[in-house]
């Protein structure tokens, strides 16, 4: 099977034909975006134009193969919130579900794209991984189309999009400075994440100030200076707090992944991920960090205690100096006094309500039982598992026993397939340690929510990713000397 790429070195493909065919492509999809919007509503016609826009340049790159396709897919992951809740507030009107809300999972789908062109190329014990998820979700799309009509369709797109990463790092030609471009550029994404949240936190964006108002959510506080649990450009603080938490463990532990502004982005971003106020961030953030250093060569490991003393120590000095200090304080006390926490209880109380209904239904209620899926056949309202505060029982709930085995033995062989080589490849080692840290810090933070579907699996499965090209890298190099494995995973620029 030929990639886009060999196709277009064809003789009859010249550089000119190819420029003609996207031309007279964007032109038909122009004509037909314009009838059709003709007979649409206004917001409707606005929202395609926007999707369009989105959708358009990921297209290009996934038929070019571009290498830089996943860093643009997590911009779209970390800006649509924000576009959405600008175009309601332009327009005057707030929709609880929106088209919007779909574009970072349809420009995560043109992964399928080089998948597909380049199946063949999958390793043995990534098919068997991949045959595990894809059973427990398919399991529990039956049971759920059996009850809970569209939303069924919605959850599995969001576990499922996602898992394209998985398949896409395992074909894709990565090479190491490919790796640190990526991470660099997740790190550049993080703190414009942080830098947003920062000034909603001391100004209150009237369009943010505008969707605080409409969509009912009492827990990200009052749109008002000071008194808001940031969301910066996500759509709730718990997927804030993530993408930065995500972001900041390889920016404190490499000093190549930190991005433009060095420490200073890693204290933005700490800072960030405060005000968000998402305790299970930083638990995540504590378990990368952790399990990387204890992967790492005992060398290697007093270099990593010594920056994270200094990260640890700087925002020490720093948290009593920003505005509303005490309210973090009193946040970050209570990681200490868990007790005693009104949110911690909570959730304890919701576990041992749901936890029975587990048992009692091991065949599981299926995909769109849990979560935003709910909506969808509840008239735009979460239903009565729309908010779900334990991940555990979420997988469970979700595709019972049997399904939720199999998931999580998918989980295991992927770790099993990562530490099999504990020696490779100088430089290579720091990503699988990374990928590593990852899954057992989403496992670990299923304490508090389910992080394997919409952005929280997006960013999962990309650690996993680069795991994967490590992996791909040192299994070579025990194979050839390094040189030649070097030369065997470069690649034509972009």
């Amino acid at each position: 099977m030929r990639t886009i790429k060999e196709l277009y070195s064809y003789p009859f493909m010249n550089n000119a034909a190819v420029v003609g065919l996207w031309v007279c492509a964007a032109l038909l999809v122009s004509i037909i975006i314009g009838f059709s919007s003709a007979n649409m509503s206004h917001a409707i016609s606005t929202e395609i134009a926007i999707l369009s826009v989105i959708l358009f340049p990921a297209f290009v790159m996934a038929l070019l193969e571009s290498r830089k396709i996943v860093p643009y897919i997590l911009l779209v992951w970390a800006i649509c919130p924000e576009i959405r809740r600008i175009e309601d507030w332009l327009e005057g009107s707030y929709h609880s579900v929106s088209m919007l809300s779909l574009a970072p999972l349809l420009t995560s789908a043109v992964l399928i794209i080089p998948v597909l062109a380049n199946v063949h190329k999958i390793d043995s014990p990534i098919r068997k991984v991949l045959l595990f998820l894809s059973l427990a979700l398919l399991y529990g799309c039956v049971i759920g189309l059996t009850k809970n009509g569209t939303g069924t369709l919605y959850d599995l797109v969001n576990y499922l999009i996602p898992m394209l990463l998985i398949p896409y790092f395992a074909v894709a030609p990565f090479e190491k400075k490919d790796l640190d471009r990526l991470l660099i550029t997740f790190s550049n994404i993080a703190i414009l994440v942080a830098v947003y949240g920062i000034i909603q936190y001391m100004t209150v964006p009237p369009w943010d100030a505008f969707w605080m108002n409409h969509v009912e959510m009492s827990s990200i506080g009052r749109p008002y200076p000071l008194e808001i649990r940031v969301f910066s450009t996500l759509n709730s603080p718990g997927p804030a707090g993530m993408f930065m938490g995500t972001a900041l463990a390889p920016m404190i532990l490499e000093k190549r992944w930190r991005g433009a502004l060095g420490w200073i982005g890693i204290l933005l971003v700490a800072v960030g991920l405060l005000i968000t106020l998402v305790r299970s961030a930083w638990l995540l953030l504590f378990i990368d960090i952790a399990v990387y250093t204890m992967l790492s060569s005992g060398t290697h490991k007093w270099k990593l205690l010594t920056q994270i003393g200094v990260a640890v120590t700087a925002m020490y000095w720093i948290i009593p100096k920003l505005p509303g200090a005490q309210v973090l304080i009193a946040r970050l006390e209570t990681m200490t006094a868990i007790q005693d926490d009104h949110s911690y209880n909570e959730r304890l109380d919701f576990f041992h309500t749901v936890f029975p209904m587990m048992l009692s239904q091991p065949q599981g209620l299926g995909l769109g039982s849990i979560g935003v899926g709910t909506k969808l056949d509840n008239g735009g309202a979460l239903g009565e598992f729309g908010i779900f505060d334990n991940g555990f029982v979420a997988v469970f709930l979700t595709f019972g026993i049997i399904g939720g085995f199999l998931f999580f033995r998918g989980l295991t062989l992927m770790v099993k397939y990562l530490i099999t080589r504990s020696e490779g490849m100088a430089g290579f080692l720091s990503y699988r340690s990374m990928a590593v840290a990852s899954i057992i810090g989403s496992i670990a933070s299923l304490m508090f929510e389910n992080g394997y579907t919409g952005l929280r699996g997006f960013l999962l499965w990309k650690m996993v990713g680069i795991g994967i090209v490590a992996h791909k890298a040192i299994t070579q190099g025990r194979r050839r000397s390094p040189d030649a494995a070097a030369d065997q995973l470069k690649v034509s620029p972009d």
